[in-house]
C-alpha cells in the first residue's frame, strides 16, 4: 500500500520551483532544502546512536495501530531505535521547522524513545511537553533525555486522552485552555501562554479514528501561526482518509504533504492550499 502511495506522490510531487506561495516558497527554500550543518545534529546523532548501542529488552504496551515490524512486546531498546524511531533525516527536518519558525511551546503525542522529542527540543529556547503511553517505554525516554540535557522537554505518562483531558479544557468559542500543566506531582515547565502551542506533533496512534480525535481535540489550542504535524499520514488508507477529512477543515489554510510527514497551517491571511514537496 505504501509502495504504491509513494509513486502516486512522486509523480504529483514538486520542489520549491513554480510553487505560487510566497510563505510556502520561502518555507521550503530556507528550511526544508536547508543544507547547513547545525552542531545541533551532531547531538542528535549522539542521542540517537546511544540508543543503538542499548540491547536491554522492555516490555511494551502498544496502544497505537500495532507493529509492522515486531511479533512480541517484549523488545530490545536496539531494535526498536532503529526500526522504529524516526530517521536521521526526519529528526533533523523537525529541528530546523522548530527552528526556522521559532516555535517555543510545542506538544508531541507519542514519545517513543524521545528521538522526535530530541528533534523538537534541541532548540533549547523552546518547551516540549511530550506525553507516552508506555511506561517502560516512557522511563527509557525520560533516563535518556536526562542524559543528553534536554531540561526543557517534559514527558508524561498515561493514555493520551487522559493526560489530554486532564491537563488540556478547551473553550472552543474563546479557543484557548485552562493551564498551566501541573499535576499533584510536579510543576511543569509549560508556562509561556499555555492556552496555545505552536507546534503540535501526532506521531501516537496511527489510525483514522485516533487521529481525527486528537486533531479535533487539539483544534482549539493553534493560534494563526501554529504547525500541526502528522507522523505517517500514508501509513493506511484510514490515515489518508483522515489526512483528507483534516485537508478539508475550514479553519486549515494550507497543508503540505512530504509523503511520511503532513504538515498543517492555520494561516488565515493565506488562500487555502494543498501542496506535495519532495522533502
Amino acid at each position: 500500500m505504501q509502495l504504491k502511495s509513494y509513486i502516486k506522490f512522486l509523480f504529483k510531487s514538486q520542489n520549491q520551483h513554480g510553487l505560487h506561495s510566497p510563505f510556502v516558497y520561502e518555507l521550503v527554500t530556507n528550511c526544508f532544502y536547508d543544507k547547513r550543518k547545525y552542531p545541533e545534529y551532531k547531538l542528535l546523532d549522539d542521542y540517537r546512536n546511544d540508543l543503538l548501542k542499548n540491547h536491554n529488552t522492555i516490555k511494551v504496551t502498544d496502544f497505537g495501530a500495532g507493529s509492522r515490524v515486531f511479533t512480541s512486546n517484549d523488545r530490545r531498546i536496539s531494535a526498536i531505535a532503529r526500526n522504529v524511531g524516526i530517521p536521521k533525516k526526519r529528526a533533523r527536518f523537525l529541528f530546523r521547522l522548530v527552528n526556522y519558525l521559532k516555535c517555543k511551546n510545542m506538544l508531541e503525542l507519542g514519545t517513543s524513545l524521545g528521538i522526535g522529542a530530541a528533534s523538537l527540543g534541541a532548540n533549547k529556547e523552546s518547551i516540549l511537553v511530550s506525553i507516552e503511553g508506555c511506561p517502560q517505554t516512557a522511563n527509557v525516554a525520560r533516563e535518556q533525555l536526562r542524559k543528553f540535557d534536554f531540561n526543557n522537554v517534559e514527558l508524561k505518562v498515561g493514555e493520551f486522552e487522559e493526560i489530554l483531558t486532564k491537563f488540556i479544557i478547551s473553550d472552543k468559542n474563546k479557543k484557548e485552555v485552562s493551564g498551566p500543566w501541573t499535576d499533584s506531582n510536579q510543576q511543569s515547565t509549560y508556562s509561556k501562554n499555555p492556552g496555545t502551542f505552536d507546534l503540535i506533533y501526532f506521531d501516537g496512534h496511527h489510525t483514522k479514528e485516533a487521529t481525527l480525535k486528537y486533531f479535533y481535540q487539539l483544534l482549539p489550542t493553534a493560534h494563526n501561526d501554529s504547525v500541526f504535524v502528522f507522523d505517517d499520514i500514508h501509513w493506511s488508507p484510514g490515515m489518508e482518509a483522515a489526512w483528507e477529512e483534516i485537508k478539508s477543515h475550514p479553519e486549515v489554510r494550507v497543508t503540505i504533504d512530504t509523503f511520511f510527514l503532513g504538515l498543517v497551517f492555520f494561516r488565515k491571511q493565506q488562500a487555502k492550499q494543498h501542496f506535495k514537496i519532495r522533502l
